[in-house]
C-alpha cells in the first residue's frame, strides 16, 4: 500500500497497553489540533503493534483522523529500539513537520533516538504552544519547574514529547470517522528484548472520585509526619491522602496513591499540596484540579505557579494551627 503520511504534516504516535488506547493519546490529538491552528496542515495518527487493526479503527472513529496501523508480530510487547527503527522507516520517505509523542516513560525512551535517526530536533516536556512575532514557540518547565522556557525549532522535522494533563482529551467528534490504513512490517531482531510486561495490581482506591486530595511531598521530612497529613484529610469530606513520587519511592505510601505523570492524573475540586516542590512530573498529574492550595517553605517553589492560594510556611507549624481553627469553627 502507499504511505499515507504526508510531508510537512503533524503525526501523532498513539500509546496503548494491553489492547487499550491510553487516555494520553487523545490528549496528544488535542495538542496536534492546537498546533494545527497555528501551523495549518494535516494530522495523521500512527499506532504500532502486533494486532492493532481494532485500535486503529477505534481511533479513526473517535478522533475523525486518518490512522495508519503498523502491524509487526515482533511488537507484541513494546521495544524502544524496534519503535525507533519502524518509525524511522515509515516517516523518512515523507518527513512530517512534527511528531507528537507522550511525555511518558515509553515516549521518553524512544523519542530522542527517533529524532536523532531522522536528523530532527527534539523538544521534550512541552506543556503549551504560543506564537511570538510569527514564530511558533513550545513552552516547557526547566530548573525543576521554577522557570518556564519557550523553545523554538528551525528543523524541518521536530519531535515533541507532550506533558500529560496539558491538553484535555479530544471532544467527541460528530463528523465522519477518518480512514484506516494498515501496513505490515518485519522487524529485525534487536539487541534487547522485552520478555514480559506486568500491570501494577492496584487496590480499590479510586482517585477519580475524590472531591478533595491532600497530597504529601518530600518536604514533610519524615514518614511519621504523614499522620499530620491524614489528620487534615480526616476533617475534609470525601478526601483522600496521596503523595508525590519521592514519597512513594521512599516507601512511605503505596504506588496506587502516587499523583503525577507516572502515577495518577487527578482533577479534584480541591488539591492541597503539602511540602511538594512542583516538578513537572507531579504538576502534570494535578494541574487540572479545580482549586489548588500549596504549603511550602520555599517562596520560589514551582508549585506556587499553579496554585490559587500559596502559603509560605513550615507545614508542621501551619497545619496544626489550621486544624485548631477548623475545630473552633465546628464547635
Amino acid at each position: 500500500m502507499r504511505n499515507m503520511i504526508q510531508s510537512g504534516s503533524i503525526v501523532v504516535i498513539a500509546e496503548h497497553f494491553q489492547g487499550e488506547i491510553r487516555p494520553v493519546t487523545h490528549e496528544l490529538v488535542r495538542f496536534a489540533e492546537a498546533l494545527q491552528e497555528v501551523r495549518p496542515t494535516g494530522i495523521q495518527i500512527l499506532v504500532l503493534g502486533e494486532k492493532v487493526e481494532g485500535l486503529a479503527k477505534s481511533l479513526a472513529k473517535t478522533t475523525g483522523k486518518d490512522v495508519l496501523g503498523i502491524l509487526a508480530p515482533q511488537l507484541t510487547r513494546y521495544n524502544g529500539q524496534a519503535y525507533k527503527t519502524v518509525l524511522h522507516e515509515v516517516l523518512r520517505e515523507h518527513p512530517p513537520a512534527y511528531v507528537c509523542v507522550a511525555h511518558s516513560s515509553r515516549g521518553s525512551d524512544f523519542a530522542p533516538g527517533l529524532a536523532m535517526r531522522m536528523g530532527a530536533a527534539c523538544i521534550t516536556g512541552v506543556s503549551s504552544i504560543s506564537v511570538q512575532e510569527g514564530v511558533i514557540c513550545f513552552s516547557r518547565d526547566i530548573y525543576g519547574g521554577k522557570i518556564n522556557a519557550d523553545m523554538v525549532s528551525s528543523s524541518k522535522t521536530t519531535v515533541l514529547t507532550v506533558q500529560p494533563g496539558s491538553y484535555g482529551p479530544t471532544p467527541k467528534n460528530d463528523q465522519a470517522g477518518g480512514k484506516v490504513y494498515l501496513k505490515s512490517v518485519v522487524v529485525v531482531p534487536q539487541a534487547s528484548t522485552t520478555l514480559s510486561t506486568t500491570a501494577f495490581q492496584t487496590s480499590d482506591l479510586d482517585l477519580s472520585i475524590a472531591r478533595i486530595i491532600v497530597s504529601a511531598g518530600r518536604g514533610i521530612g519524615e514518614a511519621e509526619n504523614l499522620q499530620l497529613i491524614r489528620n487534615l484529610a480526616s476533617v475534609l469530606p470525601r478526601s483522600v491522602v496521596c503523595g508525590s513520587r519521592p514519597v512513594i519511592d521512599l516507601g512511605w505510601m503505596t504506588y496506587d496513591r502516587q499523583v503525577g505523570i507516572t502515577g495518577a492524573i487527578v482533577t479534584p475540586d480541591l488539591y492541597i499540596a503539602c511540602g511538594i516542590s512542583g516538578a513537572a512530573q507531579h504538576a502534570g498529574g494535578m494541574k487540572g484540579s479545580g482549586f489548588i492550595v500549596s504549603i511550602n517553605t520555599d517562596p520560589m517553589a514551582a508549585i506556587f505557579n499553579l496554585s490559587d492560594i500559596c502559603i509560605v510556611e513550615d507545614l508542621m507549624t501551619f497545619i496544626p494551627v489550621l486544624l485548631e481553627k477548623m475545630a473552633e469553627q465546628r464547635n
